[in-house]
């Protein structure tokens, strides 16, 4: 014996469960039950269905809030009849034996309401030369609906049968072609149109429904049509006020007759015979009205209609918020895109920095992405790519660029010199402290400080500084009075932070906080489509600082620039054309004029040691490898560090190859 479980959850039909003889199904809120109850008022194994005797039965599992048949709590095993409608916590589930009587159980409870209370009157507000006049229509209203059967049951039953399947494909397609649509107006008319095609209507319209100021709601047509009339008539505030008061859709029939419920011609002839209004519904909440009507007397609107309406407006519901959402979406990108370009303009309005490369496009990008935020910031590169420009930019695209921007070299101070212009030092707290100094820190307070060669820091003077980045108050040198400030740190470096943390000479703990957000510049030589761009810059602005007027560059002074390897990176750059402009004879820039040194990237400049000769003298990888790095070493005098930093490899990687290759460094050599 076939039977089946129709789960509902909320007001909807959900799900279809096929009862077959001789297997057991187990209800509950565990996934390994065959069916699944989505709520926490369930118990893991709720209950089970089984069949004896030709007859199926549900029990009671020892759930926590027990099992309802038909309203009442079963206490044993409880056969079931088609039409039971079992309750499990929230979940109601019909059993039936034939699909058809589903959705038709006679115990079903009615579906709760979802209606709009509305204020009792409304204002029309004509939206074009469409909408003439009022319609007059009955107060007698012979159907109500609030859910559509259409969009709950592949198939129901009744002398209407065909005529609901043929709904139920245009409902389907009409479905398609809001999905289609983006505008409002378009998919307004696509319902109207599928409305007035799909039911007896001859005339109708799609309405929007806003508040007044007062509360008041108010109607305006998005879309209408009207086959019969020359112009369609809006719905009467009767009708409106009803359906927006209750939530219901309605019908009225064969009006004909009712000198003051039908539409009157120029004659005074009533033409109306039905009318639907049927309420669009989004969370709740009424948005808007569908109104049909037919003046036809042969032909009149049925309950079939009404359900088919119904459909529409929840499908014109979920096409209206999903527009809505997309809209609010692009709107929200749009914003986004407008404040990242206003940030940009911004950046590019108060920063140095140029270059229009790909490298620079994601240095740009990196600094937009960091400025909002207040979290340090690490900007590493070589020395001379501008990292002091860069942490300008930070600062004056942040909410701090009303504030102060303090910048401090680590390594042009020695240690006790450091802690004074970070802390500052009351008078007397050392020889030559004639007066009170205010530290870096309390100068940069609510602004940024940026902090340039942050290797360079001492040990004991990084212990302190590490205080202050987690929020901790300092004292002046010589003080005692502790002082809290609102500082965001920008710290700066060409060295391999990595490899001095290995070697003992930087705190691993101040490590991890200065290395939140991380900025890599790019040398020059990696970035050569700015060249030409930061040539004429400097160009312009030294042309303007010496009242020269240079008009360029010869073209083989800027193939000289391209070819050149820039070891000083834009630093060196502008020195050059500095010069250049002092020196130039002519109008443009000659290639003799650009002073540019011999000098290479170190890493470039070393040299295999061995003997030049022009006879080929055979060598194997591991000899090559081990004549580097003993010419590396020799050219950097044994500095380890940068030794390593120039080969590309760890510290205790060189250390080992040294071992391996019996290296030994020369008496006499380097420091």
């Amino acid at each position: 014996m076939l039977a089946y479980l129709v789960i509902r959850e909320g007001s909807k039909w959900s799900d279809v469960f096929r009862l077959v003889p001789g297997r057991r199904v187990t209800l509950g809120r565990a996934t390994t039950n065959q069916v699944v109850i989505r709520d926490d008022l369930a118990s893991r194994t709720h209950a089970e269905i089984f069949l004896i005797d030709g007859q199926w039965h549900i029990r009671d599992l020892d759930s926590r809030n027990g099992v309802q048949v038909n309203g009442e709590t079963i206490r044993a095993d409880h056969p079931l009849k088609v039409g039971d409608q079992v309750r499990i916590a929230n979940t109601l589930i019909s059993f039936v034996t034939d699909l058809n009587n589903a959705y038709q159980s006679p115990t079903e409870p009615p579906l709760a309401e979802t209606g709009e209370t509305t204020a009792a009157g409304w204002q029309k507000n004509a939206a074009g030369p469409e909408e003439t006049g009022e319609l007059l229509e009955p107060t007698v209203i012979t159907h109500r609906r609030q859910n559509t059967r259409l969009l709950e049951a592949p198939q129901m039953e009744g002398a209407g049968e065909a005529k609901l399947g043929s709904a139920a494909a245009k409902l389907c397609k009409l479905a398609f072609d809001l999905a289609r649509q983006n505008d409002q107006s378009g998919i307004a008319q696509i319902a109207i149109n599928g409305l007035v095609d799909g039911t007896q209507a001859d005339a109708g319209a799609v309405l929007a429904v806003h508040r007044e100021d007062s509360g008041e709601p108010k109607l305006r047509v998005l879309a209408s049509r009207s086959d019969r009339l020359p112009t369609y008539r809006t719905v009467s505030r009767f009708l409106a006020d009803t359906v927006m008061r209750e939530g219901e859709a309605v019908l009225a029939r064969d009006v004909e007759g009712d000198s003051k419920l039908g539409i009157r011609d120029s004659q005074g002839e009533i033409l109306s015979t039905s009318v639907i209004c049927a309420p669009i519904r989004w969370s709740g909440r009424i948005v808007g009205l569908i109104h049909l009507y037919t003046t036809d007397p042969a032909t009149g609107l049925d309950p079939v209609d009404l359900e088919f309406t119904l459909a529409v407006a929840e499908n014109l519901a979920v096409a209206l918020n999903s527009l809505h959402r997309h809209q609010t979406l692009a709107d929200e990108v749009s914003k986004s895109r407008n404040e990242l370009d206003e940030l940009r303009q911004r950046l590019a309005a108060d920063s140095e920095i140029v270059g229009s490369s790909p490298a620079m496009l994601e240095v740009h990008g990196q600094i937009v992405r960091a400025a909002p935020s207040n979290a340090t910031v690490l900007i590493r590169g070589e020395s001379g790519v501008g990292k002091e420009l860069v942490a300008r930019a930070v600062h004056f695209s942040s909410p701090r660029r009303k504030g102060p921007f303090v910048c401090l070299n680590c390594a042009a101070l020695t240690e006790s010199l450091l802690e004074s212009e970070l802390f500052g030092h009351e008078k007397g707290a050392f020889t030559g402290a004639t007066e009170r100094k205010i530290g870096k820190f309390e100068a940069a307070h609510k602004g940024t400080l940026m902090l340039d060669e942050i290797g360079e820091m001492s040990l004991g003077i990084q212990a302190k500084f590490l205080r202050v980045l987690e929020g901790h108050p300092f004292e002046r040198v010589g003080g005692s009075k502790p002082i809290k400030v609102d500082v965001r740190v920008i710290a700066a470096t060409n060295r391999n932070l990595e490899s001095a943390v290995r070697e003992g000479n930087f705190r691993k703990d101040l490590y991890f906080r200065l290395h939140v957000l991380e900025i890599q510049v790019p040398p020059l030589r990696k970035r050569l489509d700015d060249l030409v761009e930061l040539a004429n810059h400097f160009l312009a602005r030294f042309n303007s600082e010496t009242g020269r007027r240079l008009q360029g560059f010869a073209p083989d002074a800027m193939h000289r620039m391209r070819e050149y390897r820039w070891p000083g990176n834009v630093r060196e750059l502008k020195n050059v054309i500095e010069r250049a402009v002092v020196l130039a004879q002519g109008e443009r820039i000659e290639a003799e004029d650009l002073v540019l040194t011999s000098l290479a990237m170190t890493s470039e400049s070393l040299e295999i040691a061995a003997p030049r000769s022009s006879v080929y003298s055979p060598l194997s990888l591991t000899e090559v490898e081990k004549r580097h790095i003993a010419a590396t070493l020799d050219a950097t005098g044994w500095n380890k560090s940068q030794a390593a930093s120039i080969l590309e490899i760890e510290r205790s990687t060189l250390d080992r190859k040294i071992r391996k290759y019996g290296l030994r460094r020369p008496a006499s050599g380097g420091h």
